[in-house]
């Protein structure tokens, strides 16, 4: 089975608010093998409204919509749904005193106009909603079962789990049908562009193959995703895992992580297991890497503490930057890099330093360095390595890629592998003892 999920709302569809309905019903779909063919976003339009309920009940026999059912003027999906029907509508008593109860319940009188809220065509029937106001409505349309829910979450994840799911798993079992079992997972990387991470795929991205493997970017991270699809749990569920190793092998280090496990976590995990520490000295990016450096549980076992120095008199008396540095070659380059990096792990005693210095943005940038120049350095035991990025983007952009390219340094350098798996850095880098 098939099924078309709409999003009803102005809000939504002017970018307002983000839609996280859709994205949470589909995942439910797939655990009960069903595809969602399509997501419709449309606004609070009655002929809008319906022309895309037509169209999705001619698409697919299984159409949830989410929005649209309150008390006020530009509430229009119960008219919509009229109209689509050829149906007058008609008040329910019983679900007049549901929403008249609901106002008894918190201490309220109840606006006349929530009376709409207990209104339905002739041929639907009420979805009962014991956590708001708003009914549901079940209607049939043409050939296709709809199901129409309030738009907010807590209320529609209620009426999936008390009448969908059930719904669904009916139909199944009536039908003799297995349903099979659909699972996924995300890998993300960081350090290769999308078409670098395609073409190591290769033929593990053929369409007609199970698992099915896709990426999206999103962050600056590429996300490999799969899914597996058995009417056999036990052969989804070895088939999925047995993609997912063949994908991260095809990848290699820029892989750091399943299912939003982040960059930092990844690193965290290896500076802990090897009894490693770092410290931080940023200028461009303003504290942003120290933030994700301790952003999870435990950080402090690594994470020793680190400095933000935007003016050149404080890269000078906080981490000892000789001014005659500074005025050779800019605060932006490699060797304050170099400098910021090595004055961090002196004073903080720290196995390993990070720094950034470079130019975010949006002003500030010359023809020898523009907008987007960050350089990176990490100091180790061994010596110091700066690495230039080349950013583009707004400010916010700039500063979060330096910050991946930090991170990733270091879990490179952890892992003992050549930083030229990542593309946002130069291959020239400079590195002193």
């Amino acid at each position: 089975m098939k099924a078309t999920l709409l999003s009803i709302g102005d809000e939504l569809a002017l970018g307002q608010t983000v839609d996280t309905n859709t994205a949470w019903v589909a995942a439910e779909l797939a655990t009960l093998g069903i595809h969602t063919l399509q997501h419709v976003t449309v606004a609070d339009d009655q002929v809008a409204l319906v022309r895309v309920i037509r169209e999705a009940a001619a698409a697919t026999p299984l159409v949830i919509a989410s929005g649209g059912l309150g008390p006020t003027a530009d509430d229009l999906t119960r008219f919509a749904l009229a109209e689509v029907l050829g149906e007058a509508l008609v008040t329910d008593d019983d679900a007049v005193a549901h929403v008249r109860s609901f106002f008894e319940r918190i201490g309220r009188p109840m606006p006349e106009s929530n009376t709409v809220q207990a209104q339905r065509p002739v041929s639907a029937a009420f979805i009962a909603n014991p956590v708001g106001t708003a009914p549901g409505l079940l209607a049939t349309v043409g050939s296709a079962t709809c199901f129409f829910t309030p738009g907010v979450p807590s209320e529609m994840k209620r009426m999936f789990a008390d009448h969908v799911r059930p719904w669904v798993v009916e139909q199944a079992a009536a039908a003799g049908e297995r349903a099979p079992t659909i699972l996924t997972t995300k890998i993300d990387t960081f350090g290769l562009g999308e078409s670098e991470v395609s073409e190591k795929l290769g033929t593990l991205m053929a369409r007609d193959r199970n698992p099915t493997v896709g990426t999206t970017v999103s962050g600056g991270l590429c996300s490999v995703r799969i899914r597996s699809e058995n009417t056999d749990a036990a052969r989804a569920e070895a088939e999925l895992e047995e993609t997912a190793q063949q994908v991260e092998a095809a990848v290699g280090d820029a892989a750091f992580g399943r299912n939003g496990a982040t960059l930092e976590a990844a690193v965290q995990t290896l500076l802990i297991d090897g009894g490693h520490t770092v410290a931080t000295a940023e200028s461009c990016t303003g504290g942003q890497l120290a933030a994700r450096l301790t952003a999870n549980a435990g950080s402090s076992a690594c994470m020793l503490g680190g400095w933000v120095v935007y003016s050149n008199a404080m890269k000078t008396s906080q981490l000892g930057v000789d001014t005659a540095l500074l005025a050779e070659h800019g605060a932006v380059s490699a060797p304050v890099a170099e400098a910021l990096a090595r004055g961090a792990r002196e004073r903080s005693g720290a196995d390993f330093a990070l720094s950034t210095t470079g130019i975010a943005g949006p002003g500030g940038g010359t023809d020898a360095k523009p907008v987007g120049t960050v350089w990176i350095a990490l100091a180790t035991a061994a010596g110091v390595t700066a690495r230039r990025a080349n950013l583009n983007g707004s400010r916010d952009r700039v500063q979060d890629r330096s910050v991946k390219c930090a991170l990733q340094m270091l879990r490179y350098h952890l892992l003992g592998r050549p930083l030229e798996g990542i593309h946002w850095l130069s291959t020239a880098e400079v590195a002193t003892a």
